[in-house]
């Protein structure tokens, strides 16, 4: 599969190029932006272009004159062929668009201005304002007298979600066929599993409530201030190179809000890709503070704690079975330099309130917290009805299905076989990121058939 190619993640678009076959779905600008009317032809670039400019033109000579209709009219044409659009046709010829409507604007009387809008509403908000040289507040004032709806356009949020729709209804999309998809992507047998009373695909109509999403802070969220408005906003993100997380990582932002989706090279050299989700939320959020989070951390009572464990675990945690010693590892590992190592100490803390042992050990740069052995099976008992990471899951799973003699050793090696992964290596399981997510998620699950 070719970076050039256009993905849909989990109801994220993100296109580098045009499609293989036919238009492919539209985007929300596409959509808001359809008319019975006939709008000019956009053939090519340079065709756009000569279009643009000769109703550029056109209206500079109809202003001259004093034409007011005939700027308007112009002006409707110009929006609809997107010669508004910088992206699409450049910033000089943009520009010009934008300088006619902000003249026309200052000519205007009360009726001429909400016929204009009516137009300009098919232009982003960001656009508009910038055009006639008013803020937000002043804008909005003007639809209300004008009675402009701008809820006419369609969000890319509505339009994904209208996509999702049609693919549960008419392809018969849901979460249980992407979790299935993805299993036979790694290769793992599902009824393989199915057939000891062990559902592989248990974890995807899973709720995350705050506590978890403590954890999930805690392990592997990034969080970076937004260049933008006085750092008022911050960026949040999960990111991975690995097929399995990237499936459930498409998942946990969406309770705060439908995530986006950047895809980037982790080394050229190696040729692995890192797929990242992020939304952008205000600064002011408990979970962008990292004292209030230790904070909230070491106050959690013994109910919520499991759920905090948990969280944590399917972020960055390991769970594994070591074969030589004959025992089960619980793993949170963090860099012993830098400022997550105190989230280390306050997990310690937390996990010594629910009577876990853990130990944290310290080698080169890293710093690891173990939980492991008998310790290790009391904290998989807590923590199993939050776990939602697919493979951690399926190892708790099998790993007290052992202990309470439910499966014996070899049926336990059989199936814990296919959840192993090779360190540092090509395994599909370790890599594969984008791979996964577009075989597994909505809009690909055809794939293959």
């Amino acid at each position: 599969m070719h970076l050039s190619e256009c993905f849909a993640v989990g109801g994220f678009k993100i296109n580098n190029g045009p499609p293989r076959v036919g238009k492919g779905p539209m985007t929300s600008k596409e959509v808001s932006d359809t008319s019975n009317e006939t709008s000019l032809p956009q053939p090519t670039q340079a065709g756009r272009i000569e279009t643009c400019t000769e109703s550029i033109n056109k209206a500079m000579r109809c202003l001259g004159n004093g034409d007011k209709d005939c700027v308007t009219r112009l002006i409707e044409e110009l929006i609809k062929a997107n010669c508004h659009d910088g992206r699409l046709i450049g910033k000089e010829i943009a520009d010009e668009v934008r300088e006619i409507v902000h003249e026309l604007w200052l000519r205007s009387d009360y009726e001429s201005r909400c016929r204009l809008l009516r137009i300009l509403k098919y232009a982003s908000k960001k656009w508009v304002k910038k055009a006639l040289h008013i803020n937000a507040g002043a804008l909005n004032t003007w639809f209300v007298r004008c009675r402009v709806d701008w809820k006419g356009r369609v969000s890319r949020n509505d339009v994904v979600k209208i996509i999702e729709d049609l693919l549960r209804e008419k392809l018969g999309w849901n979460e249980i066929k992407m979790c299935e998809e993805l299993w036979r992507f790694v290769g793992v047998n599902v009824e393989a599993f199915r057939r000891y009373g062990v559902e592989p695909c248990d974890w995807v109509h899973a709720e995350f409530d705050d506590v978890y999403f403590m954890g999930i802070v805690l392990s592997d969220l990034h969080v970076n201030f937004v260049k933008f408005d006085k750092n008022k906003y911050v960026n949040a993100s999960l990111c991975t190179s690995n097929a399995i997380g990237t499936v459930l990582f498409s998942l946990l932002l969406q309770p705060i809000q439908r995530p986006s989706i950047s895809i980037r090279w982790f080394g050229k050299e190696t040729g692995i890709v890192e797929v990242e989700y992020f939304v952008t939320v205000r600064a002011d959020k408990w979970w962008t503070n990292r004292e209030e989070l230790i904070g909230r951390v070491r106050a959690l009572g013994l109910v919520d704690i499991p759920k905090l464990i948990a969280g944590v675990i399917d972020g960055d945690g390991t769970i594994r079975y070591d074969f030589n010693e004959s025992r089960p590892i619980i793993e949170f590992t963090t860099c012993k330099a830098c400022r997550k190592r105190v989230f280390l100490d306050a997990l310690q803390e937390t996990l010594e309130k629910i009577g876990i042992d853990g130990k944290i050990y310290e080698s080169g740069r890293k710093a690891v917290l173990m939980v492991y052995g008998e310790n290790a099976i009391k904290l998989l008992r807590l923590i199993m009805p939050y776990l939602h990471h697919p493979l951690r899951r399926l190892r708790a799973k099998l790993i007290l299905m052992l202990y309470e003699g439910r499966i014996d050793y070899e049926t336990f090696t059989e199936l814990y076989e296919q959840t192993k992964y090779e360190l540092g290596g090509t395994d599909v399981k370790r890599n594969n990121a984008l791979a996964a997510a577009a075989r597994a998620t909505p809009q690909t699950h055809t794939h293959g058939t």
